[in-house]
């Protein structure tokens, strides 16, 4: 199952053009952003999980990020508000939940596997009333993880890198110029090609997801 699958070209999907497939477990749906490989996959996806559905245990070979962007998830470690960014390193399992339901971004198999660290980190939400602020979630060898924050109407510019780049619209709105104008809307993505940078411009107050990191020996292929 491939999709957006080779990650040496700049790709995108647009919030409006999200379609919800079903997961092998019951109550448990997700949109597919980029992804190479069966249920073991590198992947980028918007999960969601209907009120009291669960997941079966399972281990994260390469590594397991997440924001949660509504509800509150669940696993062995402890329960996730809206919010909240997770790190689950390589080597670890876990069974996931969700008691109350939930919608999370979620990437998965793209760690460093000498990246051990795990997180937990709530994301605030509170823009600038003007300029833009960089938080940063996470750094290993090449991999940054942030958020911006951006007041409205701000040019905001991460300088070209020699690894992919991606960046998801946690909230607000912001445009994209590629071979047109792209409006993004929240849970708006987009991945760039290595040696690019990253520009948009922000059409309302903004927070958004950013990472850069290097291509694993999977996305190299």
């Amino acid at each position: 199952m491939n999709k957006h699958a080779d990650f040496h070209r700049t790709a995108w999907q647009l919030a409006q053009e999200h379609e919800w497939v079903p997961s092998p477990l019951p109550g448990v749906e997700r949109i597919l952003l980029d992804r190479r490989g069966d249920e073991v996959a590198v992947a980028t996806s918007i999960v969601r999980y209907a009120p009291g559905a669960s997941f079966d245990p399972h281990q994260h070979a390469l590594g397991e990020e997440f924001i949660v962007l509504e509800g509150e998830f669940g696993d062995e470690a402890g329960r996730y508000p809206a919010g909240t960014y997770v790190r689950n390193p390589p080597g670890s399992s876990h069974q996931p939940f969700s008691e109350p339901g939930c919608v999370i971004f979620v990437k998965l198999r793209q760690f460093a596997p000498e990246d051990l660290r795990q997180c937990v980190v709530p994301i605030s939400f509170d823009t600038p009333s003007s300029g833009w602020v960089i938080d940063d979630l996470h750094e290993f060898e090449g991999e940054e993880v942030q958020v911006v924050r951006a007041a409205a109407g701000e040019r905001v510019v991460l300088p070209a890198h020699f690894h992919a780049r991606e960046l998801f619209v946690l909230s607000g709105s912001v445009t994209w110029q590629t071979d047109e104008t792209r409006l993004l809307n929240p849970r708006s993505w987009f991945r760039l090609e290595p040696g690019h940078p990253l520009r948009v411009v922000t059409q309302t107050p903004a927070v958004l997801f950013a990472k850069t990191r290097p291509l694993t020996p999977e996305q190299q292929r």
